[in-house]
């Protein structure tokens, strides 16, 4: 996401009371960060409808941007999270390590949502530092029995449920664009999941969005 992309999508949420915005540049795109980056995002996040930082972090799978690149960014946006006061919301494929260092280096006391969990062998350390998780489409993915138990040990006031859309599409999805009213599938398998009736776990993640989000 850009300047222009971020305007556009402030300019959305205007007109429809229950969309807010998340304003970032994707380590995708670190490739061409510069401090005007930080400028346009630190004045775009003091809108009313702007509600968080992100999504930004590390990306090893594709090799849009270089890995020191991607980080310049990535510690560039956790400080204007701490300088607005915005919750975090964090990117993170096959680069675990690299975006744990340095979110313990540099995010602690920040409210982190670690978008499209994925790192289920760091559950201790994610519910040590009290991050919130965001559970997607692959929760619901047969072969992942790992995410799934991760999903069951988070405490309830860190669990969240997105969709990734169009991307991730939750079975009996999968395999089509994904789109917003999909969330429905992960919800009902995140509810299974730690054994609770899905409006709920409705509930309980509402409420969670709420809470980090500031609605």
């Amino acid at each position: 996401m850009g300047r222009d992309s971020s305007l556009r999508t402030i300019a959305f949420a205007e007109q429809y009371d229950a969309v807010w915005v998340a304003i970032g540049v994707h380590p995708n795109a670190a490739d061409t960060w510069t401090d005007d980056d930080a400028g346009w995002i630190a004045e775009l996040a003091r809108h009313p409808r702007v509600v968080a930082i992100g999504e930004c972090g590390m990306d090893f799978y594709r090799d849009a941007a270089m890995p020191e690149q991607q980080e310049r960014a990535f510690r560039a946006q956790i400080g204007l999270a701490r300088q607005t006061g915005l919750p975090l919301v964090v990117h993170t494929r096959d680069a675990a390590e690299a975006t744990l260092a340095i979110l313990r280096e540099d995010a602690v006391g920040l409210d982190v949502i670690l978008h499209c969990f994925s790192l289920v062998d760091h559950v201790d350390e994610v519910i040590a530092a009290g991050w919130y998780a965001s559970f997607a489409g692959p929760l619901t993915y047969k072969p992942n029995d790992a995410l799934r138990a991760a999903a069951a040990r988070i405490p309830a006031s860190r669990i969240l449920v997105e969709t990734d859309s169009p991307y991730l599409a939750p079975v009996p999805r999968r395999g089509r664009p994904n789109q917003p009213a999909y969330v429905a599938h992960t919800l009902a398998r995140l509810a299974e999941v730690r054994g609770i009736e899905t409006p709920t776990c409705d509930e309980l993640t509402t409420a969670n969005a709420a809470r980090v989000f500031g609605w």
